[in-house]
């Protein structure tokens, strides 16, 4: 058998790192397709990045694993009568990496950094009044308390405290830093402690002996339980999807996504066993409103009546997924209800229909789409196109680029995008993050004012109930006006050797607890 140099290289790796601790047994070797960014959380990251480090980091509050919020460094969390004043009280006995216990000085530490422009923190604009709230006092009354003001109430708060891309806003201790502020390592209070980096090769990770995990009883996301059961873990850069599968195959690698093509032909695999855990991921196809041609409501939903969804979501994943999801909201989350269910029926009678009625001529129509690997585009614009010119629309496929189909995407340059967003666990945020002005921010999608004003209701609105009743309309009105068609929610493969009971894949992110 022929071995590639990488796959040569992933094993004499993991042999090497395997022995290279006397006394500690081998280590969890995981894959990953890219290298970290950075150590820094919430500053210079991907999800690559998001999927080493929150197996360090921690914040105030975390997600369960069906996306609510719930406390994590925090033993709880009081909000005021009015909205605008959030009261942590921490967890006793926690301590940092570095031995240290953790108070609410630290909090307040951590927090004046993220806030200073200096550390170039993802979530700032968050929390500084550029996007709507802002935090306009924080203080440490005793060592157990912190204390958050903001001049708003949001029922988004908390959610964007825990947000992934936002490093958790994990609490960092001091000696994080360098005396002049510059990054040096996250010293933090996770069930890992960060050992190394050899960049463009691994990550290693050490389980921290005095951690303290904010649940006994269960796992649940990043609030249960957490006790670490390795002691070391290495995560691998291979790139190459075909020598992450040998790594399995081989059992030089211990965990690694796979494609959907090499999920099937692991899945018989005696030593391992192959998972598809749920993302809120959404892929989608994007439909430009202001573009001259689909500008016309009744041609998008001509578009829509077109598609035979469940078959493109059966062959975009190879057969791997078989639910569609058409709406803004994640199946697993509680604000998914029977409206949410509700979706586009195949009907190319009324496509044929709606087209004569739009006044369509066979006006071209571009779709775009890329070929990167775990992620349907390609795919998804095939079938599109092929289902599409059955209705009499004459689309086209053109491949581009990842970087030039993101461009394009954030300058609204595009008639149809078959895009992939990033997961936003609150259905406001999830909406948010392609509703909005187009004049304002040109790679939104939708900017039909009164879905606005439901989003922005929805993010002041506390009750879940009325919450609910926003979502639902919110769903109503997409599906009728189709700035752009959801197709269904995230479905990476995974293969992981069999036995390892306590690691999970959340979000695409590896829980190694």
């Amino acid at each position: 058998m022929t071995i590639s140099r990488s796959i040569l290289h992933t094993t004499l790796l993991c042999a090497g790192l395997a022995t290279a601790l006397p006394g500690w047994a081998a280590p969890l070797v995981i894959a990953q397709p890219a290298d970290i960014r950075s150590t820094n959380p919430g500053v210079n990251r991907d999800n690559s990045t998001d999927g080493v480090i929150l197996n360090v980091i921690e914040g105030l509050v975390g997600y369960r694993a069906d996306g609510t919020v719930a406390p994590l460094l925090a033993e709880s969390v009081d909000i005021s009568s009015d909205g605008l004043t959030y009261t942590f009280r921490l967890r006793p006995d926690v301590k940092f990496h570095n031995g240290s216990p953790v108070t609410s000085a630290e909090v307040l530490w951590s927090w004046n950094r993220y806030m200073d422009p200096a550390t170039g923190w993802r979530c700032l604009g968050e929390f500084d009044g550029r996007n709507g709230l802002k935090v306009t006092e924080v203080s440490a009354p005793d060592a157990s308390t912190f204390v958050m003001k903001t001049d708003q109430a949001s029922a988004l708060f908390l959610d964007t405290l825990a947000r992934t891309d936002c490093g958790m806003t994990a609490i960092l201790h001091p000696d994080s830093v360098a005396a002049d502020g510059s990054w040096l390592t996250p010293v933090a209070t996770g069930p890992y402690t960060f050992v190394d980096w050899k960049r463009g090769e691994y990550v290693t990770l050490r389980a921290f002996t005095d951690y303290r995990s904010p649940g006994t009883e269960k796992s649940d996301g990043y609030v249960g339980d957490k006790t670490p059961h390795a002691e070391e873990v290495r995560f691998l850069v291979v790139p190459d999807s075909s020598a992450a599968k040998a790594g399995l195959q081989s059992g030089a690698i211990d965990l690694a996504q796979v494609t959907f093509a090499d999920y099937l032909e692991l899945k018989d695999n005696p030593n391992l066993d192959v998972l598809i855990p749920g993302e809120a991921t959404k892929h989608s196809l994007l439909l430009q409103t202001r573009d001259p041609v689909l500008q016309n409501q009744k041609l998008r939903q001509a578009i829509a009546a077109s598609l035979d969804i469940s078959q493109i979501v059966q062959a975009a994943s190879e057969g791997v997924a078989n639910q569609t999801n058409q709406s803004a909201v994640h199946q697993h989350s509680p604000f998914y209800s029977d409206t949410q269910r509700k979706g586009y029926s195949y009907d190319p009678a009324l496509a044929q229909r709606l087209l004569q009625e739009a006044g369509y001529k066979g006006e071209k129509i571009t779709i775009y789409a890329n070929k990167r690997a775990h992620v349907p585009s390609y795919q998804v614009a095939i079938m599109a196109q092929a289902m599409m010119q059955a209705a009499g629309i004459n689309a086209q496929i053109e491949v581009l680029e990842w970087a030039t189909q993101l461009d394009r995407y954030n300058r609204g340059n595009y008639q149809i995008s078959s895009f992939t967003y990033s997961s936003r666990l609150d259905p406001s945020l999830s909406y948010e993050q392609f509703a909005g002005d187009k004049d304002q921010q040109s790679r939104k999608v939708w900017e039909n004012p009164e879905a606005l004003e439901l989003i922005e209701a929805s993010m002041r609105e506390f009750d879940p109930t009325k919450r609910q009743v926003l979502f639902d309309q919110l769903h109503e009105k997409m599906l009728d006006d189709v700035p752009l068609i959801i197709l269904f929610n995230g479905a990476t493969a995974w293969g992981q050797k069999k036995g390892l009971d306590h690691v999970t894949v959340w979000e695409g992110k590896p829980l190694l607890w």
